[in-house]
C-alpha cells in the first residue's frame, strides 16, 4: 500500500474539502459547479475522487473526465502540478490527440505516464509555466487517503477486462475471490453466477464497493443475500437504504431494514413508484408511527 499524499489547498477550495463538510457542498464541488480557477478545481476534484461517499467520488471522476481543452491547457501550464494529479489526467485524457502533447511535455510527468503517452505516439508540446499564487494558501494541508480508497485505474481496468474475456470459469472464480479492486469490479458483473457470487465474498471488498453493488441492477440474487447477511455491511445506513430500494433484495430482508431508516428516507419510499408496493405501504405505516411518537 502506498503512503498518503499531502496537498496544500487554497482558501477558495477549503469549504468543499473534508468529510466534515456538508454532503451537498461536496456534491456541488464534485460536479465542477464551483467558481474556482482551473488549478484549484483540478486539485479539488482529485481530492473528491477519494471521498468516502461513493456518489461524490463518481461525480468527481466524471468531472475530471469531462474537463475541456481550454481548462486543461490552463491546468497543464502549471509546471508544479503534482505528479499524481498529472497521472490521473493522463489516464483520463491521454488518448486525446489535442491533449496528449500537452501532457507529454509536462516536467512533472512520471515515467509510467510518459511510457503510456509514447505508446500513443504523443510528442511533447512546449508549455509556458504559470506563476503560483502563494498568498491564498491555507495554513493546513489536506491528505489523500491511501490506495484502498483510490478510484479505479482505467488503463489497468481495461487490460484486466480483456484478460477476463479469455479466462475459464474456475480461473475467474479464483480471481474473483482474491483479486484487487479492478478485478472485483469486473467479475461481480460476470454473467456466471458462480463468478459474480465469488466476487462479493472477496475478503477485500470495501463498504463503498458494496454500496455501489447494492445500488446497481445486479442479475445474481445471491449477491444481495450475501450483503444482507453481512452484519458489518448492514450497519451502514446507505447500504440498508440501497437494499430496500433494490428489486433484487429479498422482500423479507428489505422489510427488515425499513424501521432503521430515517424519516426522510421513509417519506421518499412511501411516495416512490420505483419500489414494491408492499415496501411503500409499510414505509408509510412506519413513518406514521415515528411521527406519532414525537
Amino acid at each position: 500500500m502506498s503512503s498518503k499524499v499531502t496537498f496544500r489547498i487554497t482558501a477558495a477550495a477549503a469549504p468543499y474539502i473534508g468529510a466534515d463538510k456538508p454532503r451537498e457542498n461536496r456534491l456541488q464541488a464534485a460536479s465542477g459547479r464551483v467558481p474556482l480557477p482551473p488549478g484549484d478545481l483540478v486539485l479539488l476534484l482529485y481530492y473528491l475522487c477519494h471521498d468516502p461517499d461513493q456518489e461524490v467520488k463518481q461525480q468527481a471522476m466524471g468531472s475530471l473526465r469531462s474537463l475541456e481543452l481550454p481548462v486543461l491547457e490552463q491546468i497543464l501550464s502549471d509546471g508544479e502540478l503534482h505528479p499524481q494529479i498529472l497521472d490521473a489526467l493522463v489516464q483520463l485524457h491521454g488518448r486525446k490527440q489535442e491533449v496528449a502533447p500537452l501532457l507529454a511535455g509536462h516536467p512533472s510527468l512520471s515515467e509510467k505516464a510518459a511510457a503510456f503517452l509514447r505508446a500513443q505516439g504523443a510528442a511533447a508540446a512546449p508549455q509556458p509555466a504559470a506563476p503560483r499564487k502563494e498568498h491564498d494558501l491555507e495554513e493546513a494541508d489536506e491528505t489523500i487517503p491511501p490506495d484502498d480508497d483510490e478510484p479505479i485505474d482505467e488503463e489497468e481496468y481495461q487490460s484486466k477486462y480483456q484478460m477476463a474475456q479469455g479466462m475459464g470459469v474456475s480461473d475467474k472464480i479464483k480471481m474473483a475471490m482474491t483479486g484487487d479492486k479492478e478485478w472485483r469490479a469486473i467479475l461481480i458483473k460476470d454473467n456466471n453466477k458462480l463468478v459474480s457470487g465469488a466476487a462479493i465474498k472477496n475478503p477485500r471488498m470495501t463498504e463503498s464497493e458494496v454500496l455501489t453493488v447494492a445500488k446497481s441492477q445486479v442479475q445474481n440474487d445471491e449477491i444481495m443475500r450475501v450483503i444482507c447477511a453481512n452484519k458489518e455491511w448492514i450497519k451502514n445506513a446507505q447500504i440498508r437504504k440501497a437494499l430496500v430500494e433494490n428489486h433484487k433484495t429479498p422482500l423479507p430482508q428489505a422489510l427488515r431494514f425499513l424501521p432503521s431508516l430515517g424519516e426522510k428516507d421513509l417519506a421518499g419510499l412511501a411516495k416512490s413508484k420505483n419500489v414494491n408496493t408492499i415496501i411503500s405501504t409499510q414505509a408509510r405505516k412506519i413513518l406514521t408511527i415515528k411521527q406519532e411518537k414525537r
